[in-house]
């Protein structure tokens, strides 16, 4: 059974009380992981942070960083006080700084797909032999670093990648045909324009995970953390917040920690993981 999102049963009343009470306020940092365009995430995440902004009382400014391995750098070096992070950035982002996830989605798992041409006669995995796929980036979880792992250690197939930075690139090479085969994630997939998703099958998918975290650095107040969640709680429930965060896509906010993820360490991600 899902865990349910913290303190669920805080009324109304008391949040507001907490977003006028000037006593409270603060300015906080809060990075993204850069799986779309700079303006595809601005376009979920500004409306989002504005509403919680409001409904916390505290301020939460959305910083973008031009591609993943940025990103990594950034949380590494404890630039952001939240950030939206895949999972096994969630457990190398504890290591290097203590960021603890606090919110993911309860209501879906993360798994990464491997694509190729509609076209391509290729059904199976095992049909590809030393190939060169098409990533994101090294370290973008399902999409790349789960789905070198399971290749390599499952499958014994040496891959050659060619990143190429984002999801949406990842596809359009395959499309084109400059790639044989292509990692992503079902909902980046399902994203593309239907030109190009009808250009491309799923041969493969790899094993289950929770979904990316919210984290929040340990430089951050319990209060402030509790009137984070606190705000998502209440926003999330309202017709216009179901909105917002179905974007991201959090479906249904549940409380996260970090035994949600450790599974990967198991999985031996971390031979795989590509230092910046």
């Amino acid at each position: 059974m899902k865990k349910l999102l913290a303190y669920p049963l805080l009324s109304l009343a008391l949040l507001l009380s907490l977003a006028g009470a000037n006593l409270f306020a603060e300015e906080f940092t809060f990075g993204v992981v850069p799986q779309f365009t700079t303006q595809r995430i601005n376009d979920i995440w500004s409306p989002l942070l504005a509403e919680l902004s409001a409904r916390s009382g505290d301020t939460y400014t959305l910083t973008i960083e031009p591609d993943i391995n940025e990103f990594e750098s950034a949380f590494q070096r404890g630039d952001y006080d939240f950030a939206y992070m895949n999972p096994w950035h969630g457990v190398i982002a504890n290591e290097a700084q203590g960021y603890l996830p606090i919110i993911r989605d309860g209501a879906s798992t993360l798994k990464g797909v491997l694509v190729v041409r509609a076209d391509s006669g290729i059904n199976r995995i095992e049909q590809l032999e030393r190939p060169e796929i098409a990533f994101p980036s090294p370290n973008a979880l399902g999409a790349s670093l789960l789905m070198r792992a399971e290749l390599a250690t499952l499958y014994n197939i040496e891959v050659f990648p060619l990143y190429v930075r984002t999801h949406p690139s990842v596809y359009l090479n395959v499309a084109l045909g400059k790639s044989i085969a292509g990692g992503g994630v079902m909902r980046t997939l399902r994203a593309q324009p239907s030109a190009i998703q009808e250009q491309l099958k799923v041969i493969h998918e790899t094993r289950e995970i929770s979904p990316h975290p919210i984290s929040v650095h340990p430089r951050v107040s319990s209060e402030a953390r509790d009137r984070f969640i606190i705000a998502v709680n209440h926003f999330a429930a309202s017709t216009l917040g179901a909105t917002l965060f179905a974007e991201v896509p959090i479906q249904a906010p549940a409380a996260a920690s970090l035994d949600d993820y450790l599974i990967l360490r198991e999985w031996n991600l971390g031979d795989f993981y590509v230092q910046n």
